[in-house]
């Protein structure tokens, strides 16, 4: 089966957002890959615009539309928080107005970030009440619905973010690793890594919890969740994966589930050991790595995607409410 999106909508994507993203840096902790024994670079998409990777998509597929489409009246989203700050920022760079549903469990930090990215912010408890205001959306000329992750233009944009950190590596890594909610970071993270570093590993990470992408690649179908999930990783609490990140999503070299405790436990050490602020999906895909390399015989150089750093005041009083800090991650 041909892919809908290739590296050359990549290359596309990454020319098109150039003026309006950061290129951001990559990260390391020497007291890490000395305990570690292994390197482990981190690309700190936390310090992206709206402090999240989706800014990569969201521009890109907002941008597209104003260049595309013969008249664009209003973008629409539905977004746990990053994406909706993502499309409302991009919609105000190129002066289109900006509808966005969220959650009523919405992070606070992002919830107001969307506002005052000059957002129609509407808040649900139903995500069936959404999914028919999408369809009536998708109907009405010059109103476009944004997915956050099962979209072309979104997939190429986030893939972008690979292109960097693959280039800013002094070596091909070994291995790629980054969260999965919906799977666009990782589809683009897979088409990137397929052209620069053939040899990688690219491996998916999900919460036990919040486990749909790793169900439907089991099942060989997609299969939501039986009942939203209450991960403490709130960017990653996808109910269902897309049609078009799930042909990407199956041909993953690995998928690794977290357990909530562990991903406590990486959040607060990533924090002390890069004195970054991180979220608890970024840090997540930390634990996977540890998995990992406690299968390797040899040294690894390991590349983390750190998707964003948004985070509001109780979940950090959640995550730190008991100190993980006593147990030193040593293979």
């Amino acid at each position: 089966m041909s892919k809908p999106v290739n590296y050359s909508d990549l290359e596309q994507a990454r020319t098109a957002i150039a003026d309006y993203v950061i290129e951001t840096p990559l990260f390391q902790s020497r007291r890490l890959n000395d305990w570690l024994g292994h390197e482990i670079f981190f690309k700190a998409e936390n310090l992206q615009r709206v402090g999240a990777f989706k800014a990569r998509g969201g521009c890109y597929a907002v941008r597209s539309l104003r260049a595309n489409a013969s008249s664009v009246e209003r973008v629409y989203a539905r977004s746990l928080g990053n994406h909706a700050q993502a499309v409302a920022w991009a919609a105000r760079l190129f002066d289109i107005p900006a509808t966005i549903y969220m959650p009523k469990t919405v992070s606070a930090v992002k919830l107001q970030a969307t506002k005052d990215y000059g957002a129609d912010v509407v808040l649900y408890d139903d995500i069936k009440e959404v999914s028919v205001v999408e369809k009536e959306v998708n109907e009405r000329p010059g109103h476009f619905w944004i997915s956050p992750f099962n979209d072309k233009a979104v997939i190429a944009g986030q893939g972008t973010a690979t292109i960097e950190a693959i280039e800013q590596m002094p070596d091909v890594p070994d291995a790629l690793f980054a969260p999965c909610g919906g799977g666009g970071l990782l589809s683009g993270m897979w088409i990137a890594a397929r052209e620069l570093a053939p040899n990688a590993q690219v491996i998916g990470v999900e919460p036990e919890t919040a486990n749909d992408a790793w169900r439907s690649i089991q099942a060989g179908k997609i299969t939501p969740l039986d009942t939203p999930s209450d991960s403490i990783a709130d960017g990653v609490r996808t109910y269902e994966i897309g049609d078009i990140t799930f042909e990407y999503l199956k041909q993953m070299d690995d998928f690794m589930l977290v357990s909530e405790q562990r991903i406590m436990y990486w959040t607060q050490w990533l924090q002390h050991l890069l004195k970054l602020h991180i979220e608890t999906a970024s840090a997540m895909s930390m634990d996977a790595v540890y998995q990992w390399l406690q299968q390797q015989s040899s040294p690894k150089k390991v590349m983390v995607m750190l998707s964003g750093g948004n985070i509001d005041a109780a979940m950090m009083r959640r995550i730190w409410a008991e100190d993980q800090l006593q147990e030193i991650p040593r293979l």
